[in-house]
């Protein structure tokens, strides 16, 4: 009788050492996998990002390269009629920094809808943490009913 509970006990000691070891290489596996997922994610967001300044930068080209040779003709052109050199140009000017404010809100609209947190990591992240609560409470429950 003594032998076999020798033997059980080394049975359950050898068991609950490859468990173990089963745990820390599913663990270190499983930090290696999320923050794999992390930096996918955050390379895809730095994307996001990257094409919301493009946007921001190819407006500000657009705004001034065109807008220079129109706010030229624009100043000639209400010059004639008003015969204010520099009231036409203020005005001009007035409508270009609108339209310029604009195009700039428009690129920042961009940059705020890229939520920069890596969301589906957070979630994976979660759903391991309660997946291992469960299996701590499973292996609880187990270990008490072995003895």
């Amino acid at each position: 009788m003594d032998t076999d509970n020798r033997n059980t006990t080394r049975e359950n000691t050898s068991s609950f050492g490859s468990l173990i070891a089963s745990l820390t290489n599913e663990v270190t596996a499983l930090v290696r996998n999320e923050v794999d997922l992390a930096k996918a994610e955050m390379a895809q967001k730095v994307s996001q990002v990257g094409n919301g300044i493009g946007s921001i930068a190819a407006a500000g080209a657009v705004l001034m390269c065109g807008f220079l040779v129109l706010l030229a003709a624009a100043v000639f052109g209400l010059d004639t009629v008003l015969q204010t050199p520099w009231l036409s140009a203020l005005i001009v000017g007035v409508i270009v920094v609108i339209i310029g404010f604009i195009m700039l809100q428009g690129g920042k609209k961009k940059l705020k809808a890229t939520n920069l947190m890596p969301q589906r990591t957070i979630s994976s992240v979660q759903y391991d943490k309660d997946l291992a609560q469960h299996h701590k409470g499973q292996a609880k429950e187990q270990l008490k009913n072995e003895r």
